[in-house]
């Protein structure tokens, strides 16, 4: 059964973390109906997080269909510790590590469907494109770190969980990231 030592009303993002374990519990116990709210909850994140990766949509529905499978037959050793959305992520993240190990590559996100009305919609495509550009030059553990903590919001201890790396260092490689950052933008 969950772990459900510190529970709390405390919203983790779509539902508290009572609300969140009740539906694991549910999932644990054969409720299909639980685990489809689980995926139909998580999955566009996680695939669309997971497809900052990888240009090949086959490779990213891998991964994130993967991740499901492992996350839903392990379910009973899942610790509310965390969210099930981090242990997801933890999940999708090795998914994709184990694929791709050293060659990593920022998907390129299409822009060609947004309609630029105003010059501030000309201008901030133009400092996406920038982002974008210097995110693919940063290196995978900087890129992960950067997009979990900033994109997705983790907090450094959540992110040195998910990735077997100290929360000091998960802290230390932002700083590094954003200071790349800072250069490769402004070259």
């Amino acid at each position: 059964m969950v772990d459900s030592l510190h529970l709390s009303n405390k919203r983790i993002g779509l539902y508290s973390i009572t609300q969140e374990i009740k539906i694991i519990e549910r999932a644990i116990q054969g409720d299909q109906s639980a685990y489809r709210l689980l995926y139909d909850s998580y999955v566009d994140n996680l695939y669309c997080f997971l497809a900052q990766f990888s240009e090949n949509v086959v490779q990213q529905e891998e991964w994130t269909q993967r991740a499901f499978i492992k996350a839903f037959d392990k379910l009973n050793q899942f610790k509310s510790n965390s969210s099930f959305k981090t242990w997801l992520f933890t999940i999708g993240l090795n998914e994709m590590r184990t694929d791709m190990r050293q060659k990593i590559h920022f998907e390129d996100i299409q822009d060609h469907h947004l309609e630029h009305e105003t010059e501030e919609d000309v201008q901030d495509s133009r400092i996406w494109n920038t982002a974008k550009s210097a995110l693919k030059k940063l290196s995978p553990d900087k890129r992960v770190v950067c997009l979990l903590h900033i994109a997705e919001s983790y907090s450094h201890a959540e992110i040195a969980d998910m990735i077997g790396i100290t929360e000091g260092a998960s802290r230390i490689i932002l700083h590094r990231a954003k200071k790349e950052l800072k250069t490769l933008v402004s070259t």
